[in-house]
């Protein structure tokens, strides 16, 4: 469901474009790799975090697909889930399908706990099991126009804040939302050959961050 109500954030100047932010990439689950090959290809320093230490000096953070629970059990260890709250209140963060669930403030069916840094409402594998995983292309607010989107045992985002832009909806449901320095997307776009979502969350890095001089 849209929300007209969102003001519209434009997309992020990425000057300068000689500037490689930075970016972990959560390797707890998921396939992190390919999240940090598109990294790469989009201008940025990609890095395997696996803890809580691995997270200084990073100019921002993705956190990928794999089975939220699984990752609060991860995180549970060492202080992870403090050190990772701490960075995604002050720092950009990206979280695809279970990052998505891991950055909403309110997360159903079932309920559990999370970072709640997205003014997001989030239902868990809403959309089926793995056999219902699917390919669709859609129409999105990023240039370049429609937008590959890969889905597997995806979350819904039944509502968003006053705050939150739609950048891409499913079926009338947000996939790809917007809060600031905060991306989130029900699908897994390090599974496309379509790289703008990762370009997009790059710029939003670069533009949080003034590169040193």
């Amino acid at each position: 469901m849209n929300n007209p109500g969102a003001e519209h954030v434009p997309e992020p100047n990425p000057e300068p474009s000689n500037f490689r932010p930075r970016i972990g990439v959560l390797a707890l689950q998921g396939d992190f790799a390919a999240h940090a090959r598109a990294l790469e290809e989009a201008g940025a320093v990609a890095t395997e975090v696996r803890k809580p230490a691995e997270l200084d000096g990073l100019d921002g953070l993705i956190l990928p697909g794999g089975e939220s629970t699984t990752f609060l059990k991860f995180l549970e260890r060492d202080a992870f889930l403090e050190s990772l709250q701490r960075f995604v209140e002050q720092k950009p963060a990206f979280g695809t399908c279970a990052g998505c669930i891991l950055l909403a403030k309110h997360v159903s069916r079932p309920a559990q706990e999370s970072l709640a840094v997205m003014d997001i409402s989030v239902e868990r594998n809403a959309y089926g099991r793995q056999i219902d995983s699917a390919i669709q292309t859609g129409e999105t607010k990023l240039p370049g126009g429609p937008l590959e989107m890969v889905y597997i045992r995806a979350p819904r985002i039944v509502s968003v804040g006053p705050g939150v832009e739609v950048l891409a909806e499913r079926d009338g449901f947000p996939v790809l939302v917007r809060q600031g320095r905060l991306l989130a997307a029900t699908f897994h776009p390090e599974l496309s050959n379509d790289d703008r979502v990762h370009r997009f969350f790059v710029n939003i890095v670069r533009a949080s961050r003034a590169p040193l001089t």
